[in-house]
């Protein structure tokens, strides 16, 4: 039963897949970066400011061009930690900061949500916008809290990367109001399936504790 735990605790998240997947984009951009003397947290920089752009764009009801520069300002999001790693850079403070662009670049876009939905005095687009950016800042924090402690929260239906997926297409087909609803339901969702992996592996850890 331990081994069948363990093995499920190394299993792979789907944005540790994409990197993979994709090494063979982000490995050659992250070298010419290099050579031209861009350093990661430029481009940490450059993937926050193009996100408060698609923010702007969403709260002005521009949602298919917001979508597109979302797609574009995609495998930027990757493109940090690739160069780090190939620069030999990569350190827990470029990961600590990476971490927190990535929380403040959900919460601009879900704040375009709630200053368009506002305008357009939906009160129901502003709190399943609202909702959202709850689940979505929960998805992390759990797992960030569990990280801390040691313990297992590599799990769940709609983290980050499933987020961006659902997101680009919708408002590329100016879809906001399914986009949020679909992000309220699944991101909440998904903090709780890691509070109750949390759960599971703390009480598991007790357990074999006490047996020794």
């Amino acid at each position: 039963m331990e081994v069948a735990l363990e093995s499920e605790e190394k299993k792979q998240t789907f944005a540790e897949k994409m990197r993979f997947w994709f090494r063979w984009l982000l490995e050659p951009t992250a070298a010419f970066l290099s050579r031209l003397g861009i350093r990661p947290n430029t481009v940490t920089l450059a993937g926050l400011l193009g996100t408060i752009a698609c923010a702007a764009l969403i709260a002005s009801g521009k949602m298919t061009w917001a979508g597109l520069l979302l797609l574009v300002m995609g495998p930027v999001d990757a493109l940090d930690g690739a160069l780090a790693r190939f620069r030999g850079e990569a350190s827990d403070w470029g990961a600590f900061v990476d971490s927190v662009t990535d929380r403040y670049s959900e919460l601009f876009i879900f704040f375009g949500f709630v200053v368009y939905y506002l305008a357009q005095e939906n009160p129901v687009g502003v709190m399943l916008a609202y909702l959202a950016a709850a689940g979505s800042v929960l998805v992390s924090y759990v797992k960030a809290r569990a990280d801390a402690s040691r313990l297992d929260a590599n799990v769940g239906l709609l983290t980050r990367v499933e987020r961006y997926l659902v997101m680009i297409p919708l408002l590329i087909f100016n879809q906001p109001l399914a986009l949020l609803m679909i992000i309220a339901i699944f991101a909440n969702f998904t903090a709780l399936q890691r509070i109750w992996r949390v759960r599971r592996d703390a009480h598991r850890r007790y357990s074999q504790f006490r047996r020794e």
